[in-house]
């Protein structure tokens, strides 16, 4: 059975904090939306970037089970002439890779919300969509940011896939937050956090890669202080 069929999802749309938005010194952003519940917030905000960000140019891609949760055309009229949403696909009359250009136009990269699905796939290095290539062969920060079912943090296989991605010098985890199930209706999923947490550690990796400093790999104490956090 798919991920998505359980993932956890808000009962209400996301607020964002009443502060100024964290800073963020690219000019392109690539976002990947996979199929979580939590992709209906996504209209809020791609609002939320334009007003923040307004000069950034967005390249929003929705993976094919994100399309069960938001649409095209609910994202594509908040992007105006900034930016263009595209599925996680290679059309067949595409004269170009679209992996290829995805990895080189991104000056960073942002995963929200992930799925477990699309977590496992990234840390098992599959490449079987234009997404997954590019995270893996882009040189810019990319930003995970997953949305678990009840039981899906504490999971071997998840933490096996957190600590393998947590290695990759360019790739920063964001921990989840303790949520709602949709299905059982108790406090035991894990969500994922509100963008602009995503974005401030986005960019803080972003500026370590640009001084030469790429953080370290995560050992199995940071590994248990991120649980923690969450």
């Amino acid at each position: 059975m798919s991920d998505h069929r359980r993932e956890p999802g808000p009962a209400v749309p996301p607020q964002a904090p009443d502060t100024e938005p964290p800073a963020l010194n690219v000019d392109r952003l690539l976002v990947v939306t996979a199929g979580s519940a939590f992709a209906t917030g996504m209209p809020y905000w791609v609002d939320w970037i334009r007003l923040s960000y307004p000069d950034l140019e967005i390249k929003l891609v929705l993976t094919r089970t994100a399309r069960r949760f938001v649409t095209r055309q609910a994202l594509a009229g908040r992007l105006h002439r900034v930016g263009e949403v595209l599925f996680d696909e290679w059309p067949e009359d595409e004269a170009t890779a679209r992996h290829v250009e995805w990895a080189e136009w991104a000056q960073a990269v942002m995963v929200y919300p992930a799925t477990f699905h699309f977590t496992a796939r990234l840390a098992l290095g599959l490449a079987d969509s234009p997404a997954l290539l590019a995270c893996h062969c882009t040189r810019a920060p990319v930003a995970v940011a997953p949305a678990l079912p009840p039981g899906g943090l504490e999971s071997a296989a998840f933490q096996t896939h957190w600590a393998a991605l947590a290695a990759r010098p360019n790739l920063v985890l964001v921990p989840p937050h303790p949520g709602i199930s949709l299905t059982t209706g108790r406090a035991e999923a894990w969500v994922p956090p509100l963008l602009p947490e995503a974005v401030s550690m986005l960019e803080h990796r972003r500026a370590e890669l640009e001084a030469g400093r790429p953080g370290p790999p995560a050992t199995p104490a940071q590994f248990a202080a991120d649980l923690a956090r969450s």
